[in-house]
């Protein structure tokens, strides 16, 4: 089963070519059905959904749907689904794809943005070979997600009737293509508001109430009960951090040296497999917090007071590898000459949302590298085995119940 890996390449090029930090994909979305077009995909078939208008922080635009209706002798199995995001990280603004051998670098000192626009190459490669080779296949959907990078935003507020009711999805994102990942950590986010009292730090600091002190004071109290980091207790495992602390509003956190600070805004998260864990992580936050409160105190015995909010920001999943979802992915890496590695992951995935949603989802890499930082870069190699991959998988006559 064979692949034209070098259009491959030319419209993975091309997609990291155009800017689409995550809420911001307005400009990608317009450009991958520009080349789903030129692969031979009809008009009619191409759609934004109105995900957007649910999602709480602003978005361009909605995720990007594709129906492609069963051919030949597999036209009337059950629908599968393949998706993939179509946003990057901020870092990725400004970045200069370049060609260097068997690899995709970036010319400026920016991430590259492979994590994902190789998995929008992947995803519009699919439909090129399948419209090119006119080969069989079920009635196929493709998801491109927005604000992946930013919450798993548009996974989470599709509409699933919007899809056609796949009963498997293939998801790609970061690494190699021979990864089976059929797992996720699932995740709190949770913030804080700390409120203490203003004075002058040099004439009366002990009529003041440091919501610095409560800050350091909880960490602290985090630190020694073993809950920041890794997080082990016994046989359960997690992670936790404590991201931007500010005034509010990217405000700095105070406003100078002679004035006790009396506000201070802080978030973190909370990880882990098991989905009560993740929970108990952000509830010793939470409690650290109030304590720390509780015992800074001005000299009229006045203490700080704290507002702790905590929403789960995706599930944890983990898929039994007798699904058929799962027998499938394995079998297709062998036939492309991979070696089958079933794992889960430590970060979120679009896939934990499908999986919610009641769509069983194996996760791929695309041959994507160090992402998220300045030294990202793409395998090439490992791309056009996650397009062969791809095709395989879309091709199969293999049960899907």
């Amino acid at each position: 089963m064979s692949v034209d890996t070098q259009a491959a390449t030319d419209r993975l090029m091309r997609f990291l070519a155009v800017e689409g930090v995550t809420g911001k994909e307005a400009a990608i979305g317009r450009e991958l059905a520009a080349a789903l077009e030129e692969s031979g995909v009809p008009s009619d078939a191409i759609r934004l959904d109105d995900a957007n208008t649910r999602i709480p922080v602003p978005t361009e635009t909605g995720n990007l749907i594709v129906d492609l209706p069963g051919r030949g002798a597999m036209h009337n199995q059950p629908r599968i689904m393949f998706m993939t995001h179509m946003d990057t990280v901020p870092l990725c603004a400004g970045a200069k794809p370049k060609l260097a051998g068997r690899k995709i670098v970036n010319e400026a000192k920016t991430a590259l943005g492979g994590d994902n626009r190789a998995g929008c190459g992947v995803l519009v490669t699919l439909a090129a070979e399948l419209a090119k080779q006119q080969l069989d296949h079920p009635p196929i959907t493709l998801l491109f997600c927005v604000r992946e990078e930013s919450g798993l935003w548009g996974a989470r507020h599709v509409k699933t009737a919007d899809l056609g009711s796949p009963v498997m999805a293939f998801n790609y994102d970061g690494g190699s293509a021979s990864n089976v990942t059929i797992g996720a950590v699932g995740a709190d986010r949770w913030q804080v508001e700390i409120f203490g009292r203003a004075s002058h730090a040099g004439v009366a600091p002990e009529r003041g109430i440091s919501s610095t002190m409560i800050l350091a004071l909880a960490l602290a109290d985090v630190k020694a009960g073993g809950w920041f980091g890794k997080v082990v207790k016994g046989k359960r495992q997690g992670t936790s951090n404590v991201g931007p602390v500010t005034g509010g509003d990217g405000r700095p956190a105070g406003d100078a040296t002679n004035v006790v600070t009396d506000y201070v805004h802080v978030r973190g998260e909370s990880r882990s497999h098991d989905s009560k864990f993740f929970r108990e992580i952000t509830k010793a936050y939470k409690a650290a917090f109030e304590k720390a409160a509780k015992r800074v105190k001005n000299s009229d015995g006045k203490s700080g007071r704290v507002k702790f909010k905590a929403e789960t920001d995706y599930y944890p999943f983990r898929m039994k590898e007798g699904l058929p979802v799962v027998k499938r992915a394995a079998a297709a890496v062998s036939d492309v000459g991979g070696r089958p590695a079933l794992r889960a992951a430590n970060g979120g995935l679009d896939a934990n949302w499908m999986v919610r949603h009641g769509v069983p989802t194996v996760t791929f890499g695309a041959g994507q590298n160090e992402p998220h930082t300045i030294d990202e870069w793409i395998n090439l190699d490992e791309y056009d085995r996650a397009c062969t991959l791809a095709l395989r998988l879309a091709t199969t006559q293999e049960a899907t119940r």
